[in-house]
């Protein structure tokens, strides 16, 4: 690289997030968080229904302790006690994690006892489970008599006998009957300490404490809740009793007990502060299954005895987890799904994603029985959202890489996959922004934030909020130039082996005839750009000219390089560290005409996604002879 192209100052760089995201941003038809949150009149501390389980314990103990039996019952004085006056709900779906039932017109259940088995109650629309002080949803039982072995961060702890009865309460409620959800999908919180609880809370938390419109259907966190340290499970607490709805978890493979020396207390400490391992609930005309995708300990003669699956049995990598399903969990999600009424949408949700783009190609980054999942699911409405690999991904019906055929035989997707960015973006990684939290700008390039369904029906459209930013930043503008590209080799490589002066990028946004007689585009990260989606790009006022997106997703492998990565946010990770945005299945590019006059120009870059929103971004560049 030339020392013309590398002596001007950084500093130019590191303001291309900001200009792109706001610059001249417009959106004509998604209403902003803002607008939503005065939908509601009344507040959901105002109205919010609190409360626990109910667990009866009599001197007898049960007649039949082979079974737990016990009643869902409309609690009207909402004291959270079955009074003999409150009618019990019949026909709501209760399970012990392998059988499921229904109640009867009382309201009762019967379910058979295992230990270690969790019992919870499928929230059926039109009603509300309690939630404790901090909004987190209350509709499960534990029974372990003797507690988790001795664990880290403790684990369950001794429950005793088996109870008289469980009771499961709940309430009407005019949010969950609506037709009209938002349901809040937050990928990866991941806080690994204190520092980072207080990103969290100055970033995506304070944003949800400002929204109003997802009372009903309320947050799913969807795994590494935290970073390895269990003990910051009540730091999360205190995040969610910030958030205006009821809060709900699943697993992911940093909230394991990692002392559990099998499966089967592997997250006895996350059943124990947060949910259980899976479980299902509906709102309107939605059916979410939460579900468990983390194997751990990843035991070969366990999970892969034929060896037809390469995950488990990988004698290079020896992997500590892996992406599946047990048969206990299979077997309960093909019982809860014959109980759906075949209209509904049905979500199913997951840390490690059933098929992701960033690891197509890993077996254990991607859940061994998807193929399964699928089937269970034929000829349903259905919609898949997925955290664990920093990234946002908008995968539609019949998008397709190379990655998922070879490894699981899928041609492409029965139904659209989402995997929904990290709240964590790229693991807190990054300049701290003058808002309080790191840009930590994740693996594709894309900003950090949560994914929302916005759902009417059992139709539903995607929304992705950008961490501190209205819901009309969609976009991220660069110059992918040669100079770029020489620069990023230039600097990647002082990176793993620092010798002399590091090499500097300069201005991001001059380019000189060099550059524009080679090839130089003007990339789009559209973030939840997707197959359906257009981007064109106007000059100086000129015609609009569609820009073309670097990855089809129609069964090729992975394009990765400084030619297929997002120039704007390479220029901070290959500076101020994180991951290296090279390549990205939302990424869109325009080639710069050659005889550009030199000067300054003016790029307006409408962004249109596959349901017509149409987003307005605008970057500014100069043309110069010589750099």
């Amino acid at each position: 690289m030339s020392s013309t192209r590398v002596r001007s100052k950084l500093r130019v760089a590191l303001t291309v997030l900001t200009a792109a995201a706001v610059a001249g941003a417009t959106a004509s038809t998604v209403p902003t968080s803002g607008a939503m949150a005065n939908r509601t009149a009344k507040t959901w501390n105002e109205t919010a229904y609190r409360g626990h389980v109910e667990v009866v314990r009599t001197p007898g103990g049960p007649t039949d302790p082979a079974h737990l039996t016990g009643r869902v019952f409309v609690d009207r004085n909402r004291d959270s006690a079955s009074d003999p006056n409150e009618r019990g709900l019949a026909g709501v779906v209760v399970s012990n994690g392998r059988d499921v039932v229904t109640t009867d017109r009382h309201g009762r259940y019967r379910l058979p006892v295992y230990d270690n088995m969790t019992v919870f109650v499928t929230q059926p629309s039109g009603y509300q489970v309690p939630v404790d002080e901090f909004n987190v949803a209350q509709f499960h039982y534990h029974h372990l008599p003797q507690g988790s072995p001795a664990l880290r961060y403790g684990g369950i702890a001794p429950t005793g006998p088996v109870p008289s009865a469980v009771n499961f309460p709940l309430v009407e409620s005019d949010l969950t009957r609506s037709r009209e959800q938002h349901c809040v999908i937050a990928g990866d919180l991941q806080t690994y300490n204190q520092t980072e609880v207080k990103y969290a809370r100055r970033g995506a938390i304070g944003d949800l404490a400002k929204r109003h419109d997802y009372q009903g259907c309320g947050s799913l966190f969807i795994g590494d809740v935290v970073g390895d340290d269990l003990s910051l499970y009540p730091d999360v607490k205190r995040l969610t009793r910030l958030t205006n709805g009821p809060a709900r978890f699943l697993p992911g493979n940093h909230d394991l007990d990692f002392d559990a020396t099998s499966a089967e207390h592997s997250f006895d400490t996350f059943r124990a502060q947060l949910a259980p391992a899976y479980y299902s609930y509906d709102v309107g005309n939605v059916h979410v299954v939460a579900l468990n995708t983390v194997r751990y300990p990843c035991t070969p003669d366990v999970d892969n005895p034929d060896g037809t699956r390469p995950s488990c049995n990988d004698p290079v990598n020896q992997p500590r987890y892996n992406g599946r399903l047990d048969e206990n969990q299979l077997a309960w999600l093909a019982r809860d799904l014959a109980t759906v009424g075949r209209d509904k949408l049905v979500v199913v949700a997951s840390h490690i994603g059933l098929l992701n783009f960033a690891d197509e190609g890993s077996p254990i980054h991607q859940v061994d029985q998807v193929r399964e999942v699928h089937d269970l699911l034929k000829g349903r409405k259905a919609v898949a959202v997925a955290g664990h690999s920093h990234s946002i991904e908008n995968m539609k019906t019949g998008d397709s890489v190379q990655g998922w055929r070879d490894l699981f035989g899928v041609d492409g997707l029965p139904f659209p996959h989402i995997t929904a960015g990290a709240i964590a973006g790229d693991w807190y990684s990054g300049e701290v922004t003058d808002r309080g939290y790191p840009t930590a700008l994740q693996r594709d390039g894309g900003r950090p934030g949560v994914l929302t369904l916005d759902i009417k029906g059992s139709s539903f459209k995607e929304r992705f909020t950008v961490t501190g930013e209205s819901d009309r930043v969609q976009t991220q503008l660069g110059i992918n130039s040669p100079a770029y590209r020489e620069w990023y080799v230039a600097r990647a490589a002082w990176n793993a082996q620092p010798q002399g002066p590091a090499p500097e990028l300069g201005d991001p946004h001059l380019i000189d005839r060099v550059d524009l007689a080679g090839t130089t585009w003007l990339t789009t990260n559209f973030f939840v750009g997707a197959t359906g989606s257009t981007v064109r790009v106007a000059i100086d006022g000129g015609r609009a000219r569609s820009a073309a997106r670097t990855q089809p997703m129609r069964g090729e492998d992975q394009l990765v390089g400084p030619e297929w990565s997002d120039p704007t946010a390479v220029a901070q990770q290959l500076v101020h560290g994180g991951s290296r945005a090279d390549r990205s299945m939302h990424l869109w590019r325009f080639a710069l005409p050659a005889d550009l006059a030199d000067g300054r120009h003016r790029a307006v870059v409408t962004a249109t996604d596959s349901y017509g929103r149409q987003f307005t971004d605008v970057l500014h560049f100069r043309v110069v002879a010589q750099r």
